[in-house]
């Protein structure tokens, strides 16, 4: 589109043809796109469901001698999977951004009923 004559979209015409790494553009979409705002929206929407896991945590789970709110996985997944059925993912972007611990890559259902994840 960047070289057709006959586009009257005048946004292709302004844009860099390429980004590289080192340019803080890269692998971002366009400021004001639809693709922005999507993203922006997911990521908010991830960030919600992220405090509601940690509220449920604080609900159900129990204070140990640390201070620290604790419960299994099982509980947990037993719990939340009526409200979503994305727990795990949620569980591992609570664990990237430092809100929850728990041992292991991944958590199963069945096999990992006893893991205790920690809200910290």
């Amino acid at each position: 589109q960047r070289k057709n004559p006959f586009s009257s979209d005048d946004r292709l015409v302004s844009k860099p043809a390429h980004t590289h790494r080192g340019d803080p553009t890269y692998g971002r979409p366009p400021e004001g796109s639809r693709t922005e705002q999507r993203g922006k929206d997911a990521h908010s929407h991830v960030g919600k469901e992220v405090e509601e896991l940690c509220s449920i945590i604080r609900r159900t789970g129990q204070v140990g001698e640390d201070g620290h709110v604790s419960v299994t996985f099982g509980q947990l997944f037993e719990t939340y999977v009526t409200i979503s059925n994305k727990v795990v993912g949620i569980l591992l972007r609570a664990r990237k951004h430092g809100l929850v611990h728990f041992e292991g890559e991944m958590l199963w259902q069945g096999k990992d009923d006893d893991v205790v994840i920690t809200l910290l």
